[in-house]
């Protein structure tokens, strides 16, 4: 496996965790703090949210499939774009298991 589909992984794993996290806050200003502007603002974080998640989810199964996962542990990540902070905890678990296996997989580098 590539380091390069870990890292499509990572950085669609934090820009969905962001994003959620932004939108959970806009939530909250909208309907609990009455904040005005609030609602447009959960508009634009909700859809970008929501196209950002489906690239997410494309990653994450494509990270998934090559690291040959269990079925469970893929939902897992594929599920953990819903949930706010969710996404930074398994992204830090998955790179940590995945770049162990990358270095072992890569050729050692000769000095000449």
């Amino acid at each position: 496996m590539k380091k390069s589909v870990l890292t499509r992984y990572r950085v669609m794993a934090y820009v969905t965790g962001v994003l959620l996290v932004l939108l959970t806050l806009g939530v909250i200003a909208k309907y609990v703090l009455d904040i005005n502007g609030a609602a447009d603002f959960t508009r634009v974080v909700g859809i970008a949210h929501g196209w950002l998640y489906v690239v997410y989810l494309v990653f994450a199964f494509d990270l998934g499939s090559k690291a040959k996962w269990p079925v469970g542990k893929q939902l897992w990540v594929l599920l953990a774009g819903t949930l706010p902070t969710a996404a930074f905890f398994v992204e830090r678990k998955v790179t940590h298991e995945l770049e162990s296996r990358i270095a072992e997989g890569s050729p050692a580098v000769v000095k000449a």
